[in-house]
């Protein structure tokens, strides 16, 4: 199948249409109506800074559904201890340029360029973007942050300088999202480390209908 030049106006083709890795589109921009419009059709960015802007709906895709997040023991154990002190929306450009800086295994740089942490601050703004910080002695230590829409949240990525960090606020976030009635996380990447934590890969379909029903 071909991969998509996006045109001037904020639309997308069906992801059904996205090639066997996911590949779906290139081109368009960053504007927040695009952006909101990627996220409720199961579609988002990701690219490096020497690539124009690709667009990806992978098949099966990895979510989290709350209620199935696995509680370890030992995670139990640290967030009882009050380590960490967890906020959420306290510092929401500190956690995405934190998350921009982190060095992760087989990558040589960050997807999260300045232009994506800008579009994803002015998402924010609007308030369709969430971050949760944990502190260690008043430094932050950890944090994550996503997309939100409806009842779905949209995983972009986290961090950790101190160990458990990151996994403290996932603890924290399942337990805002819960409280809040939220029907499903997206991780959109398979790891080993999320599917430890109870994350587990759905078809698109499934996914599609999930958005479905969760986004007004």
């Amino acid at each position: 199948m071909p991969v998509y030049q996006l045109p001037e106006e904020p639309v997308f083709p069906r992801p059904e249409l996205a090639e066997p890795d996911g590949l779906l589109a290139v081109g368009g921009d960053l504007s927040p109506q695009r952006l909101l419009n990627a996220y409720a059709s199961g579609i988002f960015p990701w690219y490096n800074e020497d690539s124009p802007i690709l667009w990806w709906s992978p098949d099966p895709r990895l979510v989290l559904f709350p209620e199935e997040f696995k509680r370890h023991k030992n995670l139990r154990r640290l967030v009882q201890r009050g380590k960490f002190n967890v906020t959420i929306n306290h510092d929401f450009q500190s956690v995405i340029k934190a998350c921009s800086r982190v060095k992760r295994k087989n990558q040589t740089d960050t997807w999260i360029t300045p232009e994506m942490q800008q579009a994803y601050i002015r998402l924010h703004e609007l308030g369709f973007a969430l971050s949760v910080e944990c502190y260690l002695d008043e430094k932050l230590a950890g944090g994550l942050y996503g997309v939100v829409l409806g009842k779905v949240f949209f995983g972009e990525s986290m961090f950790h300088t101190v160990t458990d960090a990151s996994k403290v606020a996932l603890w924290h976030l399942v337990d805002f999202l819960l409280k809040n009635h939220f029907k499903v996380i997206d991780v959109q990447q398979d790891t080993p480390h999320l599917r430890s934590l109870g994350a587990r890969l759905i078809p698109r379909k499934e996914f599609l209908n999930l958005l479905k029903e969760n986004i007004r």
